[in-house]
């Protein structure tokens, strides 16, 4: 990859980075008339569903306005008649909220961002592997005002990865462990004709760099993208995936060595209602939203 280009992708790592450390610290998003957050969500899958069942249950100083999905009658039938909150086109989202949590299919962001950013809105962004070939969006959100953030997700440890990139980081790696069905359908499986319904002992199915890990799984490995960006970049990041019959949970292990320390971290997720995505994942983002509203903010 040329020289400049990898050089536009780390300052936009070190935006989307800085955009992280300093969600605790810096002013909330804007607020509605009434003080409270205004929350909207675009997509409505198993996190989408997850997060509005959260939200609804109530989060202080949090409320959600609208959601977005692909089919909005078919959303605005499964809607309690009680909602509310408003199911409108993806667009429209910006309107009705002050932070804008996207957790659609990773080719919808572009849709998704552009004008929740242009509005200078905050964007939450669970697909951020899509952010690998979309960094103008960080140009955008510079430009209008707006801030994207990358929550920790379905991954641990980003806090002391975020403050070993103060100093010198030498090497970043992850070995991911998914049931096979949870990585069916992944674009780089296609193309090299791996099926993982075969799959009857644990097999070694991708090795690279966080970059073509995204590309190649790109609903599969978002938390490859956000460790990559907290840390050492998208290609200096080494990605080992595995499709692994024994397992009934996603596994990440995560080993990093720097100057200030060497560490390594593992967790086992428990996967949510769609197998690609586990449980943590929805609830990392309630936690980001009670973090930014809190008297009391822990971790970096």
């Amino acid at each position: 990859m040329a020289q400049g280009n990898d050089g536009h992708i780390r300052r936009a790592a070190a935006e989307l980075k800085s955009a992280t450390e300093r969600s605790s610290v810096a002013p909330t998003p804007m607020k509605a008339d009434g003080g409270e957050l205004r929350v909207a969500i675009a997509g409505y899958g198993a996190i989408g569903q997850s997060l509005a069942a959260s939200l609804s249950a109530g989060i202080p100083g949090v409320v959600l306005t609208a959601i977005a999905s692909r089919n909005l009658d078919a959303l605005r039938a499964a809607l309690p008649a009680n909602a509310t909150f408003r199911a409108v086109p993806a667009p429209e989202l910006r309107d009705h909220a002050d932070l804008i949590i996207e957790c659609a299919p990773a080719a919808a962001l572009p849709s998704i961002a552009v004008p929740a950013l242009e509005a200078g809105r905050s964007l939450m962004v669970l697909s951020c592997g899509a952010l690998l070939d979309n960094e103008h969006l960080v140009e955008l959100a510079r430009a209008k005002g707006g801030r994207i953030l990358v929550p920790t997700g379905a991954l641990l440890g980003l806090d002391a990865v975020l403050a070993a990139a103060e100093g010198k980081i030498v090497s970043v790696t992850m070995t991911t462990r998914k049931p096979p069905g949870g990585l069916a359908g992944a674009p780089f499986l296609v193309k090299h004709d791996i099926d993982v319904a075969a799959i009857k002992e644990p097999k070694l199915v991708f090795e690279g760099s966080a970059r073509e890990a995204a590309r190649g799984f790109p609903a599969n490995v978002n938390v490859a993208v956000a460790l990559s960006l907290a840390g050492i970049g998208p290609d200096r990041t080494r990605i080992a995936i595995w499709a692994d019959p024994t397992v009934r949970r996603n596994t990440h292990l995560i080993e990093v060595e720097s100057d200030a320390a060497s560490f390594s971290m593992k967790i086992e997720g428990v996967p949510s209602a769609n197998p690609r995505t586990g449980r943590m994942t929805a609830q990392s983002v309630i936690a980001f939203l009670r973090k930014l509203r809190a008297p009391l903010a822990i971790g970096t």
